[in-house]
Formats: C-alpha cells, structure tokens, sequence
C-alpha cells in the first residue's frame, strides 16, 4: 500500500471515517493506483474544496470570567505564605491558584481546629466580653470615691463630703478620656 487506509487518513485528518467515505466518494481526495489515499495531496484538495463555514470547529472553551476579588485574595494567600506573586493584570497561572487553594483549605482547617479545641472564640462574643469587662470596671471606679472618700479625708484632716466630690471630679474626667479607647477587631 503506497498512502494511507480510510481509518488511518482520517486518524490524520481529524475526522470520521465517514467524513473521509464521503469525501472519497465526491472526488475531494487523491488516491493512489492501489486505492489508498495520498495525504499530503488530498490535505490540499480538501482545503481548495471545503467551505469553511460548513466545517466544524471546536467549540472553544467557555470561560467564566475570574472576579478581582478572588484574584486578589489568591495573590494575599500567596504574598502570607511568602510565594511568588504574579504581576497585577499578569494572570495568575493555575498551580499558583491551585497553591493558594490548598493554603486557604489549610488555614480554614486550622481556624475550625482551633475553634473546637477552644482556642479561638467568634468575634460577637469577643466584643460583648470585653464590653461587660469595661462596664465592670467603670462601675468599680465610679463607686470608688464613695468607699474612698472618707478614709482620705480623715488621713488629710479634710471634709468628707468636699474629698468625695474633689475625688469623683477627677474619677469621671479620667473615665471620659478611658471611653474614647474603642476596640478594633479587625
């Protein structure tokens, strides 16, 4: 056999067997004396005789688009764990986004390790917590001059009543300046 059977031409062509039986039958391909198939000739034949726009191509793939957000959160993972960085609009290639993947599926291991042994508590509760803890202790200085007051006046030779609104004048100036301090969480 000089050229190519049917199924090997078609195997080269990239098409089916009966594309190549019609193809053969309209006189598009060029064959050999033994009735095998010459592919380079035939591969210009099919091209000067096909149309193109009744070819099959492909379909391309389709992509969705990758939101910024999610590129950037790959680029943070990656920058934390002290990896290479692909340049802003550069793309992000898919082992790096595979590697952040990984890194953030470790991390959330970990967070969800750490919550079940105790070790890390939800931020609402953090925040009534420390709350509850400043209300306390706000309390405990405002009720102080009170308790205090006479003990010192005595010490000082003063008026009890006098060191008690001298003290709870000071108290609550300082108590003023402490509730400007707001906790940030973030």
């Amino acid at each position: 056999m000089q050229g190519m059977s049917e199924r090997q031409y078609a195997a080269h062509a990239g098409l089916s067997r009966g594309a190549i039986q019609k193809a053969k039958a309209a006189e598009r391909l060029v064959l050999f004396a033994d009735g095998s198939i010459d592919a380079v000739t035939s591969d210009a034949r099919r091209a000067e005789t096909t149309d193109p726009s009744k070819t099959r191509k492909p379909p391309a793939p389709k992509l969705k688009p990758v939101p910024e957000a999610a590129v950037a959160a790959v680029g943070d993972t990656l920058r934390e764990q002290g990896l290479a960085v692909p340049a802003v609009g550069g793309g992000t290639t898919f082992l790096q986004a595979k590697t952040a993947n990984e890194v953030l599926k470790a991390q959330e291991r970990r967070i969800r390790l750490q919550k079940l042994k105790g070790e890390l508590i939800e931020r609402a509760r953090a925040l009534a917590l420390v709350f509850r803890l400043a209300r306390e202790e706000r309390d405990a200085w405002v009720n102080w001059p009170a308790r205090a007051a006479a003990l010192m006046a005595a010490d000082l030779g003063v008026e009890p009543a006098a060191m008690q609104k001298v003290l709870e004048k000071h108290v609550r100036a300082h108590l003023d300046e402490l509730a400007e301090v707001r906790p940030d969480f973030r």
